[in-house]
């Protein structure tokens, strides 16, 4: 799973609106919905991201552990 906690921090932090944030970074509301719900996006949007806020991924985005069991059970 992924977090972009960090991303809303700094988004905050920097006085940016969603709206601002997705058109400085030139994303779809899909895409924002897909971050807004830690969701996967892509490198690309992500690079964009860093580009846009001068940061690096591990500024906006975390790998947080699943704790969900993924086993079969019969």
């Amino acid at each position: 799973m992924v977090s972009y906690k960090n991303l809303k921090v700094l988004l905050a932090k920097k006085e940016i609106s969603g709206v601002e944030f997705r058109k400085l970074v030139d994303i779809s509301q899909s895409t924002y919905t897909k971050i807004n719900q830690n969701q996967f996006v892509s490198m690309e949007v992500l690079d964009r991201i860093c580009d846009v806020l001068e940061c690096d991924v591990c500024d906006i985005v975390e790998h947080v552990k699943n704790t969900e069991e993924k086993g079969c059970t019969l």
